[in-house]
């Protein structure tokens, strides 16, 4: 398998930060277009433990919070640019980043 598919979930104030940081590690690139991704508001819960340095709530208590989960195809080949890249970008001490094979008529 070639594609790979990130989920990232992100405070929706660094969208645009994140943004330029797939467009240029060549993330949502689908043919003739770049920069294609989509997004859907959630909401999710955390509860940061002790030793822990939070972005958003405290230390001990659970934590519920509109976020964004960003969707993006990724070729296998820049996977590790890309996940740097998002970790350069994304505020949380730990991003949820989730990496889901895909496969094409050619693969099955």
């Amino acid at each position: 398998m070639d594609w790979l598919k990130l989920e990232i979930f992100i405070p929706e104030s660094h969208l645009s930060v994140l943004q330029a940081a797939l467009q240029e590690a060549d993330a949502g690139h689908i043919g003739n277009y770049d920069s294609c991704l989509s997004y859907s508001r959630v909401r999710s819960t955390w509860r940061p433990l002790s030793g822990a340095n939070p972005y958003i709530g405290n230390v001990g208590a659970v934590s519920e919070e509109a976020e964004l989960k960003v969707e993006v195809n990724v070729l296998k080949s820049k996977l590790q640019s890309t996940l740097r890249a998002i970790r350069r970008v994304h505020p949380y001490e730990e991003p949820v980043i989730n990496v889901i094979p895909l496969y094409s008529e050619n693969e099955v």
